[in-house]
């Protein structure tokens, strides 16, 4: 039996319905790779609040129409507008993207995320809490937040923290993109599907014949479809040098060092990481580096709640309204940020952010 939940409206931004027992949400803005704006997560958290107590939904499917995004972030120029206005939406969004994500990680039911496309900032936030994150040859996975003066919240001090080694200070604080074969290497991603699998995958979960373990049962629809591991990661070749670089006291050690030692073949890539960080926001990324070591040591719940206590602060005090203005309002792509080098940025800058924690 077939129960519909909601008739999805063409200008509806999240679409659901019940197909089979499964929950189906999805992100439908696709002319802005479905960026999350304050209707939407309401719209989602909605959902899964109904489906938890609805014993017709098993599991829940979660994905992005198109095949260029999953989600690519927050909204950010909404949140840009809203503290300009002296309005309170970007305080409001925080609080309530950050609930949703914490729902996502403590659901009762399996859900299936799709990260087709771009899988950015928020949308990293959406699926790293999900049970099955499927990845395909056009997924694109990262936390970029440093390149625009802020910080990757949504539970990055929690998911990024946890990955081995230094692969997660690496990517938080460089806020480099990752692929298929890297995103299973770091634990960001469970099973690869190539594209052209993913209408199967439809059709496997039209058909699906549930057990009493939901959960079970995709994995195994899954392993019908796709792999959990792929070859030649490139961060499996650069484990070592991100392991040394990046377990430094500091960002001006990790740059200076970047630069100056060479550690097998990696030092084109680690000369170009070293430009890449002196392209970000110095605050920006001595901050992350803070908030996900301090991650490491705190369960989840503290780590939405720092988090939350440097958002309250980062507007005001932070480089994002300059990184906005930079790169998406007047697009000059030359952020003034404050300050404009690591060299120049005070510790007690950095520490600020943190008291009352």
């Amino acid at each position: 039996m077939t129960a519909h939940a909601h008739t999805p409206a063409a200008t509806d931004h999240v679409l659901a319905e019940v197909r089979n027992q499964i929950g189906h949400l999805t992100l439908n803005r696709p002319a802005g790779l479905n960026a999350l704006t304050l209707d939407m997560v309401r719209s989602l958290r909605q959902h899964l609040d109904q489906w938890a107590d609805n014993p017709q939904v098993r599991a829940v499917v979660l994905r992005g129409e198109g095949p260029k995004g999953f989600c690519a972030g927050g909204d950010i120029r909404s949140l840009y507008d809203s503290f300009k206005a002296g309005d309170t939406l970007h305080e409001t969004f925080f609080v309530e993207e950050y609930a949703l994500d914490l729902v996502i990680h403590r659901y009762r039911k399996p859900i299936l995320v799709v990260m087709d496309g771009f899988t950015l900032g928020g949308g990293m936030g959406l699926a790293q809490g999900c049970d099955l994150r499927v990845v395909t040859e056009r997924s694109r996975l990262g936390m970029p937040e440093v390149g625009i003066g802020y910080f990757p919240d949504v539970g990055g001090s929690y998911f990024l923290s946890r990955i081995p080694g230094e692969l997660g200070i690496y990517l938080g604080v460089s806020g480099a993109q990752i692929q298929a074969a890297d995103a299973l290497y770091c634990g960001l991603a469970d099973w690869y599907l190539a594209s052209d699998q993913l209408a199967a995958l439809d059709r496997g979960l039209d058909q699906l014949d549930f057990s009493d373990h939901p959960l079970k049962d995709l994995q195994n629809l899954l392993a019908r479809l796709g792999t959990q591991t792929l070859d030649d990661a490139p961060l499996e070749k650069l484990r070592p040098a991100i392991d040394h670089f990046f377990a430094l006291p500091d960002l001006p050690a990790i740059v200076e060092q970047l630069r100056a030692v060479s550690l097998g073949d990696s030092h084109a890539w680690a000369v170009a990481t070293a430009d890449q960080l002196e392209t970000r926001s110095p605050l920006a990324m001595a901050v992350t580096l803070e908030m996900l070591r301090r991650g490491r040591e705190l369960g989840i719940d503290d780590c939405f709640a720092m988090e939350l206590h440097l958002d309250r602060q980062w507007f005001q005090h932070g480089d994002i309204i300059e990184g906005v203005r930079a790169l998406i309002i007047d697009k000059d792509k030359q952020p003034r940020w404050n300050p404009p080098t690591l060299a120049a940025l005070q510790g007690q800058r950095v520490e600020q952010f943190f008291e009352g924690l």
